[in-house]
């Protein structure tokens, strides 16, 4: 009102009609902004316009693939390209809404992506920790939880129109390299750990209660394949091109993707920037229709990183026209372009024959088949399972408990000197907190982040248990000056003194890859003299997502223990007190080798090659293959308690059986094929009994390795299996892990072929050993 009265002032000559027109335009934009944030977006609305029932497609008593096809039929080209883009079009005709496809839950809805948003109605979410901190957990059960609650706040949040269906969430890349600045968002080096944790994380996003079928939310795993290099020393991942030989590429990259879709039945694989070998991802036809959709048998849609398909078109010259690129994309199987090069291009290339209408056809129905099993396609979602969800189920007492028990769960306590931790919350009187990151907030929750429902800051979390003293000893992370005399005066005067370290996004990022491994700035010397002059335990806390050379703190008697805390997320501040002041007992692993310096002094990030090259001195990559020093290796992680391994069961000789004829009856073969005839079935147990030998409670991640013949160039050793465990003191417990011969024993030969390594296997639990022959 205001500013049509103030246009019809400056203004005398301009019409009444003009200013109740601008008024009511006004009027009707901020009424609908606030039903945009009421309603959600739905297909088949029935209710408001009953010409629509007659439709199959809104017909929820037909098979997904009746509805897809009676949809697809109706569609003119123009509007079948509308909907090979992120923004979909809307075909009002028909009742279809515009409707958003990018939204991100890497760790609790984001507001990255513009499918979702924060509002009054809901101005914040669950922000568990990123994804490095939740993987240290080694907590199956407690992945999938995590992935429950964001599924069922990203429903509440849909269902006030704030939020989308569909999320491009797991990140299950290997953090390959410790300089990569997305290894946060990872599951780490391991790929046993990121399928478990890529798989577990979908089933909860995903599962719909009552239909096999149905989906909650849609998931997506990504960035499919061997995409780890952001931007390192002038080379970025849109001109990267991932030289991997075929035994890398099956025995590390794949596998976390394949268990995304196999055992995960993930309804979208998202394509990366780089090439993989001189071909785009994105543009490979044995990469998408013939390994995700051919031999995984995706149930979903395939979709291009953001602006993959211009990226490979402008950037890497990989097509002489935009129409060639389009049709490449789709012909090798992208069903979405996240990004509008499809919808600027497509129709060129139907036309010019570079690719035909029934390939689009086929595009968009993987896509319309993931709406449907939304229930995007079934009308109101109020009337629906999930329909009831709203603003009272997101933020809730239970889902911010359990961002901080995730926390708690993952953080990893590296050294801890006799006397030092759990520190006594009566016996200290004053604690002095030093660190950029003692008082932070948003460097808790990493990137693809949400707004939190509130933050805990280390420094809050400390001082709700203990009086205590502050200095932030640098301005930020870089710490280009340190101000270390301040921060000296108060841990020469406290009972005990804790430095917060690390990094932040500054340091390490998405399109942001590290160059060395030392602490950034003047942390070092900070920390350092600090140590020099504190007067109780010095207790040295690294917030980051990739490890660091803190050999210096290793080995610094001064300094008494050292936590590894990732990006907390929200409730951080309180599980980093929770575990200083011994109200939970530590029991999280490191999911990735803390290397040395002087490994990459030598390795340049851009060889993706995991085997050592002795010719070479190339050292290898991860705890599989790298065979120099380390800081701090993959599993590493002490807890209050001391806990005791005992081998129950293990068979000391495992048989093959052969057919008759199989050439390894009459030959001495090193390995098998893993083929079905033989592969049946083929398993033992192994049965460990494990004890708390102490008088603090706790939990204990069980880890079960494998150390091959050296065959294959196989790897030193790998993981098998893992399982949590909590023991009150001085109790014991049966863990039981079930062997897949042909899966768990199997090594990827050269040429990328599944085989069953014959003869020694070693087995290791902790300190144990346990040989294991296996013949035909």
């Amino acid at each position: 009102m205001a500013m049509a009265t103030t246009i019809a002032n400056r203004a005398p000559k301009v019409s009444v009609l003009l200013c109740f027109s601008i008024y009511f335009a006004l009027l009707s934009f901020s009424c609908s902004r606030v039903l945009g944030q009421s309603s959600p977006v739905f297909a088949c609305d029935v209710k408001s316009n009953s010409s629509l029932a007659s439709l199959g497609f809104c017909d929820t008593s037909l098979g997904i693939d009746s509805r897809v096809g009676d949809l697809v039929k109706r569609l003119t080209l123009q509007e079948k390209i509308g909907f090979l883009v992120n923004k979909a079009g809307s075909v009002s005709r028909l009742g279809i809404p515009q409707y958003e496809w990018w939204s991100e839950a890497l760790h609790g809805v984001s507001y990255v992506g513009p499918g979702t948003h924060f509002s009054n109605v809901v101005p914040g979410a669950t922000s568990f920790p990123q994804v490095i901190l939740t993987a240290a957990t080694f907590n199956t059960s407690l992945f999938e939880a995590i992935g429950r609650v964001v599924s069922t706040e990203a429903r509440a949040m849909y269902n006030v129109g704030l939020a989308g269906l569909t999320y491009w969430s797991p990140n299950i890349n290997i953090f390959r390299d410790p300089r990569w600045g997305r290894g946060q968002e990872t599951p780490g080096e391991d790929p046993l750990l990121s399928s478990k944790y890529g798989s577990s994380y979908v089933r909860g996003l995903q599962q719909r209660d009552g239909d096999p079928n149905g989906l909650k939310v849609a998931a997506c795993c990504k960035h499919y394949t061997a995409y780890d290099v952001d931007n390192w020393k002038g080379t970025d991942r849109y001109h990267f091109n991932a030289v991997v030989t075929k035994q890398d590429l099956d025995d590390t990259f794949q596998p976390p993707f394949k268990s995304c879709v196999v055992d995960g039945n993930v309804a979208s694989v998202m394509c990366s920037y780089n090439k993989v070998n001189g071909k785009p991802t994105c543009a490979d036809p044995d990469l998408l229709a013939g390994v995700i959709r051919g031999e995984w048998k995706l149930n979903g849609y395939i979709v291009s990183d953001c602006d993959s398909v211009d990226v490979f078109y402008n950037s890497q010259h990989y097509t002489k026209t935009p129409e060639e690129a389009a049709a490449k994309a789709i012909l090798a199987g992208l069903d979405l372009n996240c990004g509008s090069f499809l919808g600027q291009h497509t129709e060129a290339a139907v036309k010019g024959g570079l690719v035909d209408e029934a390939a689009i056809d086929k595009a968009i129905s993987n896509n319309f088949a993931t709406l449907m099993r939304l229930g995007f396609f079934d009308g109101d979602p109020s009337k629906q399972l999930y329909g009831k969800l709203g603003p009272k189920d997101v933020c809730t007492a239970e889902n911010q408990e359990l961002a901080r028990e995730t926390a708690r769960q993952g953080i990893v306590l590296l050294k801890n000197s006799p006397g030092s931790l759990p520190l006594s919350p009566t016996a200290i009187k004053s604690l002095a907190v030093i660190g950029p990151n003692a008082n932070v907030t948003k460097t808790m929750i990493g990137n693809y982040e949400g707004t939190p429902c509130k933050y805990t800051t280390p420094l809050q979390g400390l001082t709700a248990s203990v009086a205590t003293t502050y200095q932030p000893g640098c301005s930020n992370v870089a710490c280009g000056t340190a101000q270390v005399d301040d921060a000296k005066k108060i841990a020469a005067s406290a009972d005990a003194t804790v430095l917060i370290m690390g990094a932040d996004q500054s340091i390490e990022a998405e399109s942001r890859d590290r160059i060395d491994l030392n602490l950034p700035g003047q942390q070092t010397l900070l920390v350092t003299e600090v140590a020099k002059a504190s007067k109780g335990p010095v207790i040295l806390v690294i917030m980051s997502g990739g490890g660091f050379d803190i050999s210096f703190a290793k080995s610094n008697d001064k300094i008494t223990s050292i936590l590894w805390v990732g990006y907390p997320g929200e409730a951080g501040g309180a599980a980093i007190a929770d575990v200083i002041f011994g109200y939970y007992n530590p029991s999280g692993r490191l999911p990735m080798t803390w290397y040395p310096q002087a490994y990459v002094d030598k390795v340049p990030m851009t060889n993706m090659n995991m085997r050592p090259d002795p010719a070479t001195g190339y050292p290898g990559r991860t705890y599989r293959f790298y065979t120099g020093e380390t800081v701090y290796s993959f599993g590493d992680g002490l807890s209050y308690s001391s806990f005791n391994h005992h081998l129950a069961q293990a068979p000391r000789l495992v048989y093959v059986p052969l057919e008759e004829g199989h050439v390894c009856r009459s030959t001495r073969c090193k390995s098998l094929d893993v083929a079905e005839q033989h592969c049946q079935n083929l398993g033992f147990d192994i049965h460990l009994r494990v004890k708390n030998m102490g008088s603090i409670s706790g939990s204990h991640t069980v880890f079960l390795f494998t150390t091959p013949p050296s065959i294959h160039n196989s790897p030193q050793k790998h993981l098998l299996g893992f399982e949590k465990v909590f023991l009150t003191g001085q109790t014991e417990t049966l863990v039981k892990f079930k062997v897949d011969v042909c899966k768990d024993l199997s090594v990827v030969d050269e040429l990328g072929t599944r085989k069953v390594a014959l003869g020694q296997h070693v087995l290791h639990v902790g300190s144990l050993k346990h040989s294991l022959n296996v013949r035909v």
